[in-house]
């Protein structure tokens, strides 16, 4: 009976909640067909409130102006290029052997020949005893076979043999020093280690990297120049380069080397440059945009922030007079390089256009604006004239 009456008290209250539920609903819509009826107070189609009818104007903005002005822009060719170390190698061994010691730290300058590693060598050492041991047995026969054949009593084919044999010794005691000087792991040239994990006890076979070095005095760029520019391009020409990781900083360089041939598929030719690298602050790996200079020419130039760019587009705001208003007209341009914050207007304005400086994205096509000097000499104020860049 309890089951019962909880699963009738259930469904009661099912019911109420769909009852209730259903006149809230019917309520809902009573209250929207009062207000779509005609004098319900709702605003009429295509008008706002305490706004004009129709499209309904923007307000007025009010913008600086600038003019277009000429300026001197550099001729440049710019390309893109990875840093290496005038010398870069990552040492490895040149056989199988457990590391018996270790005498770099990371990151260490070493000097030419210095012994980096240390593999596991006493097989190497035994051998060379052995060979110094026939080397002297060797050469005593030899030398005795020579004293008899001075008096006579031994052939000079007998004293061919043995120093043939004595000459044998000595290029065997050679071979094991060489195979114990394979077992010591050298700087082929001065410059700063890197990091390694390798430890003694640890196996290294050939052609595994155990360490990074790179000399760093300074650094070399190579890049790919189109063929088309190959006749404006010399070994020791200057050029300049940038990386991200020292913005707005430029670094001089030259053109050390020009390739002997151009690559057939890309039509283009390798140069590499070198760069100075005081204090080191150059790494090899980074990426490094290299400018090379073709001169100068004048041309049209704004700043920056007076030009939209919307996909392969640029516009710029032009002020005019349109009766007694003044609004902003925006004009397609075709731009060209962008130097030191400006850039060239090569199409689309002279210098006698009136153009907004910035703040361009509070501001629509046809929409009226204010003038900041206009607005001053309407408070008293001395009106100003369009700014120029500098």
């Amino acid at each position: 009976m309890r089951r019962h009456f909880f699963l009738v008290a259930a469904l009661v209250v099912l019911a109420v909640m769909v009852v209730f539920g259903g006149l809230k609903v019917l309520g809902m819509k009573g209250d929207a067909g009062a207000q779509g009826a005609p004098g319900g107070g709702a605003v009429a189609k295509g008008k706002m409130p305490g706004g004009k009818g129709g499209g309904g104007g923007f307000g007025q903005t009010q913008v600086t102006l600038i003019s277009a002005q000429p300026r001197a822009f550099a001729e440049t060719i710019e390309v893109l290029g990875v840093a290496k170390g005038r010398q870069s190698v990552t040492l490895t061994a040149a056989t199988t052997q457990l590391v018996e010691r270790v005498r770099f730290s990371d990151g260490q300058s070493v000097p030419r020949g210095a012994v980096l590693v240390e593999l596991r060598a006493a097989e190497q050492s035994a051998g060379i005893a052995q060979a110094e041991a026939r080397v002297v047995q060797a050469r005593r026969a030899y030398e005795r076979y020579a004293q008899l054949g001075e008096k006579g009593f031994a052939s000079r084919a007998a004293i061919d043999q043995y120093e043939a044999a004595y000459r044998t010794a000595q290029a065997d005691l050679n071979a094991a020093r060489a195979r114990e000087a394979d077992r010591m792991i050298r700087a082929p040239f001065a410059g700063v280690v890197g990091l390694s994990d390798v430890a003694p006890g640890a196996l290294v076979n050939p052609g595994a990297p155990i360490v990074t070095l790179d000399d760093l005095s300074a650094v070399r760029v190579d890049f790919q120049v189109p063929e088309r520019y190959l006749g404006q391009l010399s070994e020791g020409q200057a050029l300049f380069a940038s990386v991200d990781a020292f913005p707005g900083e430029t670094i001089v360089g030259r053109i050390s080397r020009l390739d002997t041939r151009v690559d057939e598929r890309t039509r283009a030719i390798t140069a590499r440059a070198e760069f100075p690298n005081p204090g080191r602050r150059l790494k090899p790996g980074m990426l490094v945009r290299v400018s090379i200079s073709r001169g100068q020419r004048q041309g049209l130039g704004v700043p920056e922030s007076a030009v939209i760019v919307q996909g392969d587009n640029a516009f710029v705001y032009v002020v005019r007079q349109n009766g007694s208003r003044t609004v902003a007209e925006q004009r397609p341009v075709v731009t060209g390089v962008r130097q030191q914050g400006f850039v060239e207007i090569r199409d689309g304005v002279s210098p006698s256009d009136r153009l907004v400086a910035d703040g361009l994205n509070k501001i629509q096509p046809g929409q009226p604006v204010v003038v900041a000097g206009a607005a001053r000499e309407a408070n008293g104020a001395r009106p100003a004239t369009p700014r120029t860049p500098a």
